[in-house]
């Protein structure tokens, strides 16, 4: 229950640092609600057409690392609808004709019609919205269904969106999602393909370390720069790819090819995404560690020191899904050869996208409560102003402090006295904007609808880190430390040349 919750809360509030907030609501979960709530479910894209129909087309809404073409090829043949029945189209410039003209023959024929990258193609948009507005279940094929692929893009069409069947096919988080995910895809779900190789058992072992090196390329970007130099967008062809080389030469050699394998998936198929030289040679290292003789003949082999991840011995698929679901749900960093520490950044990123989030939900409408909101939004913003000292006179303090030879800070404190007064006069203006688009008297814009949101919730207003220091400090902070900062030059302008610098 909340009680419960805040309980914990409160009983661990001495304790609960800033990067422990995620695992301590993904534990809390777990205990109350059970393990589903906190694991990711596999992609269901049955039951997604099932809610679709003829005239109801299906929104893949894209993310990197994710790739969803596979799998509907695949779910298209098992529906009947491969081969000729399904035509596919990347939009692009020149592409709205040919895209038009493909819709309506499959809206007469009853086919199925795939139209990726709907972002690239703004100008194609409005045509797009035309035709899906016109369809109608008596002049369309019963059997027509429309399949369309989008990053997130302001130019996509509204109602569509709303009409449609969206769907999302992101990476999972975590490795023991992302193992998972890994045997759950195709090839390696199809039983005939995952019991046909020649070397059985070198295949399995050699198979969970390429599914867990995949897993753990594409954690390490949850670390930024102690994971990658670059982000790179490893997605599921890669795996596929290297999954289907690693069969096919082991069938065709007695022996095993580590070398040759190894240079294929490490220098080819997720190499050829690496521009770093260093992280190249990171994933090459830590290929090694997956792709090598003693995985496959050794059953006491680790991938990692605490000894909790290891490819589990020779047997059957689902013995292998069971032993995934046995993993712990989150990973240390030691599996990923970091230290401990590495954790806290991530995790410190995570509770902020967390709590991001949460507010997100909380909206900018108004409603009953409207009233209470606006008074403490008014009452903060009028404190802030009365804090705020009046500009700095920088033409008075380049007569006292001129240029000078043998004082240089002299223009150092011309120049801050300067910047500093075009960011009060940011934040003056911007403040009594929001009083007076508060009580009525000027519109409230979009730019002062940000500086109410990040008031309210206690951050710092977008407007005024354009034009302010950097500063990861809440607003009230903020607020106090650029206080002392004004009140440090405006000491230095009255008595003189401080003796420490701020």
């Amino acid at each position: 229950s909340i009680a419960e919750f805040g309980k914990q809360w409160y009983q661990r509030r001495v304790r609960v640092r800033p990067d422990k907030i995620t695992p301590f609501v993904q534990n809390f979960v777990k205990t109350n609600l059970g393990a589903k709530f906190v694991e990711p479910p596999p992609f269901d894209l049955p039951g997604s057409f099932s809610d679709s129909s003829n005239v109801i087309p299906l929104i893949f809404v894209l993310s990197p690392g994710a790739d969803p073409m596979v799998a509907l090829m695949k779910f298209a043949d098992d529906q009947g609808f491969g081969g000729a029945k399904l035509s596919s189209l990347s939009l692009g410039q020149g592409q709205g004709p040919i895209a038009v003209k493909m819709l309506e023959n499959a809206i007469k024929q009853g086919t199925w019609v795939v139209l990726q990258n709907c972002h690239l193609s703004v100008s194609w948009m409005p045509t797009l919205e035309k035709i899906c507005a016109d369809l109608h279940p008596d002049s369309t094929h019963p059997d027509f269904r429309l399949w369309l692929t989008s990053y997130p893009s302001p130019a996509f069409p509204i109602p569509i969106l709303q009409n449609g069947v969206k769907m999302t096919n992101e990476p999972p988080k975590g490795l023991k999602a992302n193992l998972g995910r890994s045997y759950l895809a195709d090839p390696i779900c199809d039983q005939e393909f995952f019991n046909s190789c020649k070397q059985p058992r070198a295949f399995k072992k050699l198979l969970f370390g390429l599914c867990f090196f995949h897993a753990t390329v594409q954690e390490r970007r949850q670390f930024g720069p102690l994971g990658w130099n670059i982000p790179y967008e490893f997605n599921e062809t890669d795996l596929r790819i290297s999954v289907k080389q690693l069969r096919m030469f082991l069938n065709q050699y007695e022996d095993l090819p580590i070398d040759a394998i190894s240079y294929l998936t490490g220098e080819c198929n997720y190499g050829g995404r690496v521009t770093d030289s260093h992280d190249r040679r990171v994933i090459i290292g830590i290929l090694q560690n997956f792709y090598n003789h003693e995985i496959v003949n050794d059953d006491n082999y680790k991938f990692s020191e605490s000894g909790k991840y290891f490819a589990p011995k020779d047997g059957e698929y689902d013995s292998y899904l069971e032993f995934i679901k046995g993993l712990p749900i989150l990973s240390k960093p030691e599996v990923f050869n970091m230290h401990s520490n590495a954790d806290i950044t991530k995790d410190q990123k995570e509770t902020n996208m967390l709590f991001d989030s949460i507010l997100l939900t909380e909206g900018t409408g108004g409603g009953g409560g409207g009233g209470d909101k606006d008074s403490i939004l008014y009452e903060v913003a009028e404190g802030i102003i009365t804090k705020m000292p009046r500009d700095f006179d920088t033409e008075a303090a380049l007569r006292k402090y001129p240029t000078e030879y043998k004082q240089s800070m002299n223009t150092v404190l011309v120049q801050e006295m300067g910047r500093f007064n075009v960011l009060t006069e940011c934040v003056r203006t911007s403040l009594i904007n929001l009083q007076k688009a508060i009580k009525g008297l000027v519109v409230m814009s979009s730019e002062l609808e940000d500086v109410s949101a990040a008031v309210i919730n206690g951050k710092i207003p977008g407007m005024w880190m354009g034009k302010s220091y950097p500063s990861l400090k809440p607003l009230g902070s903020y607020v106090n430390d650029l206080i002392q900062r004004l009140n440090f030059l405006q000491s230095w302008y009255d008595t003189g040349v401080p003796n420490i610098f701020w």
